[in-house]
């Protein structure tokens, strides 16, 4: 299946439809430098849909804010779709098609039908966001923004008030 004729509709249907964790006790692998844990993630909606969740991390001295975790939709056929992709601050990345340059900054991906039609990465297109810092926080922003159920996550904001504040 190719993926030139998803819409924007569908892609925001699989990102809100229920969905649950089946491997929540999933094991971390250390390779070549980087932690990586994989979780399997079906649909509840009686729709069949399948999907995967990744966390990893880097390991490497200094490399704290070079982490990710995504989610993909699994197609009937096995090919797969990375739908969101929370990245830490390691980078600065290019909306190519937008032709802006975000900074040092975390930043969320998002599949569009815009750079899926433009032969790009699906999830090509990013904005910042300061809604994490850490991949914990990252992997619970995806848990909740994706309706996901099933892991214990825990977030990088706090309601507790400061001098600061």
């Amino acid at each position: 299946m190719a993926f030139e004729s998803i819409t924007d509709d569908k892609i925001k249907e699989l990102l809100e439809c229920p969905k649950r964790l089946t491997n929540p006790q999933a094991r971390n692998k250390s390779k070549e430098g980087r932690e990586q844990v994989n979780y399997n993630v079906v649909s509840l909606d009686g729709s069949d849909h399948k999907f995967e969740i990744y966390k990893r991390q880097n390991l490497r001295p200094g490399m704290e804010d070079d982490f990710s975790c995504g989610i993909s939709w699994v197609a009937a056929n096995g090919e797969t779709l990375t739908l969101k992709r929370y990245n830490g601050s390691s980078h600065a990345h290019p909306n190519h098609l937008e032709k802006n340059r975000l900074g040092y900054k975390c930043h969320i991906h998002i599949a569009t039908e815009k750079y899926i039609q433009a032969n790009r990465k699906a999830e090509g297109y990013a904005e910042e966001t300061n809604r994490y810092s850490t991949l914990e926080g990252a992997l619970y922003c995806l848990m909740n923004d994706c309706n996901i159920k099933g892991l214990s996550t825990t977030s990088d904001i706090t309601n507790q008030t400061t001098i600061f504040d």
